[in-house]
């Protein structure tokens, strides 16, 4: 199997993500704010997706030794280098998930809820347990289920197959048409933010995470099946996630009507 054959497999699913409803439903800075307060919980377990990916592929621990594969430890240390540590609108060190939450707080969405969430999770552990026991909704905790189990199976091929195959792509695209609209300068975080995100995912991030894929599963047929079944679980927690989202837009305005 290679990466074409995977992304064959795996297109039904992601042209549903494509065409998916939520993206009629966000018309406004209201929907937006709904939108990231849910969409928060998905820039936050990408970190960890990471995070897991650099333990695995490179060396965190004492004594050093050498990767085993210089080429994908070069590339997740690229990564996180720009999602850990990138530079923000006013040329601050930041990470992505930080200038998500000032964006989030500059379009006036609320952020007490996955702050809350972080301070609670006390480690690996017990993280799926913690996030069972909040108040958020289905949607997002079963999200975050997924994440964290296959985290916790401490496979590379099947963390970077999470990782690389169930991130969304128009999202970006969508936000920036209502930010033009309702004045790039009035939310430059948020325009920036954004701006970083496509450019970072199209030009780098997205090409380089496919060649990752690709020398993890080298020649082990099971392995590439393995990347299609956690693909395609990642793909619909996303959908379902989205699903929720946009019930939850339609509600609100029903309600505001």
């Amino acid at each position: 199997m290679q990466i074409e054959e995977i992304e064959s497999a795996l297109e039904p699913l992601r042209a549903k993500l494509r065409n998916h409803k939520l993206y009629k439903e966000l018309a406004s800075l209201s929907d937006i704010k709904i939108f990231m307060e849910n969409h928060v919980y998905a820039v936050w377990d990408f970190m960890s997706l990471l995070k897991a990916l650099q333990i695995h592929l490179t060396c965190t621990t004492l004594p050093w030794k050498p990767s085993k594969n210089t080429n994908t430890a070069r590339f997740i240390n690229e990564i996180v280098l720009e999602e850990e540590t990138d530079k923000n609108e006013l040329g601050i060190y930041k990470s992505h998930y930080g200038m998500y939450l000032d964006a989030m707080e500059e379009v006036g969405a609320n952020t007490d809820r996955i702050s809350q969430l972080l301070e609670s999770i006390q480690g690996m552990e017990s993280v799926v347990r913690t996030i069972a026991d909040t108040g958020l909704n289905e949607a997002v905790k079963n999200f975050l289920g997924f994440t964290f189990e296959t985290i916790q199976t401490n496979q590379p091929h099947k963390i970077a197959a999470a990782f690389t195959f169930g991130r969304e792509d128009l999202i970006p695209d969508m936000f920036l048409k209502i930010i033009e609209q309702a004045g790039e300068d009035q939310y430059p975080k948020l325009a920036y933010y954004l701006k970083r995100h496509i450019e970072l995912d199209g030009d780098d991030h997205g090409p380089l995470s496919l060649k990752m894929i690709a020398e993890l599963c080298g020649s082990a047929e099971w392995k590439w099946n393995e990347v299609v079944t956690t693909s395609t679980k990642a793909l619909e927690q996303r959908i379902a996630l989205w699903d929720d989202i946009a019930n939850q837009i339609k509600s609100e305005r029903s309600i505001l009507a």
